[in-house]
């Protein structure tokens, strides 16, 4: 699903985020990536999201070099393929729950994206909170919310970014229990970069990455 060769990433000011990364991800697997602050997780997931672009390298993503593609292409198998989940959740303020999903499927073109919406806040046990907007809800059930806008558009891979960093350490198993459950049923692979050392038993391994360099 991922493969990533040879990535650098040299910011204007001079300052080397990546130093020469590479890795691959099968299908269907939970993998971490794990790093201190500034080791190049956050820009790593950038890139292979097709957010940023490497100063050099490739990344494959289902076969597919996002590194070649323009803003168009990007933004075309961006919605078609990948997911990302921030740890900060983004939603808009004076939607509900409900609307927040809704609109992503709207924008999409989907033939119904209401009765899709529905189906994902009931997988997500929020049912009961969809004409909530987001100050109305708790961290976890906002963080779901921001998982089911992720699943509207059937993404084949999900990069989460922190996404338990604003969640007590309870809240954010349930959210990683909720990603496993999505990788067995709808066979979704996951790259997620955590700080949270108890989250390391989640995962099918785990990348450590410092200075821009993965550890061996």
């Amino acid at each position: 699903m991922i493969l990533v060769e040879n990535v650098h990433k040299v910011y204007p000011d001079g300052t080397r985020a990546l130093k020469g990364v590479s890795f691959r991800i099968e299908k269907g697997e939970f993998v971490g990536l794990m790093g201190p602050s500034g080791s190049g997780k956050s820009t790593l997931l950038h890139i292979i999201a097709g957010l940023d672009k490497p100063t050099e390298g490739r990344v494959l993503v289902d076969g597919k070099d996002i590194t070649r593609m323009d803003e168009d292409q990007l933004a075309e198998f961006r919605k078609n393929n990948i997911a990302f989940i921030f740890q900060f959740y983004y939603l808009l303020e004076d939607f509900t729950a409900l609307e927040n999903l809704v609109l992503i499927g709207q924008l999409a073109g989907q033939r119904e994206p209401q009765k899709r919406a529905l189906e994902l806040l009931n997988f997500l046990r929020l049912s009961h909170r969809a004409n909530h907007k987001p100050y109305q809800l708790s961290g976890g059930e906002q963080q779901r919310t921001a998982v089911g806008r992720a699943l509207m558009l059937k993404p084949k891979l999900i990069l989460a970014d922190e996404p338990t960093g604003n969640l007590d350490l309870e809240e954010g198993r349930r959210i990683f229990e909720l990603f496993l459950e999505l990788r067995d049923k709808e066979g979704i692979t996951f790259l997620i970069a955590t700080h949270n050392q108890e989250m390391t038993r989640y995962f099918d391994r785990v990348l450590r990455i410092r200075d821009g360099l993965l550890e061996n």
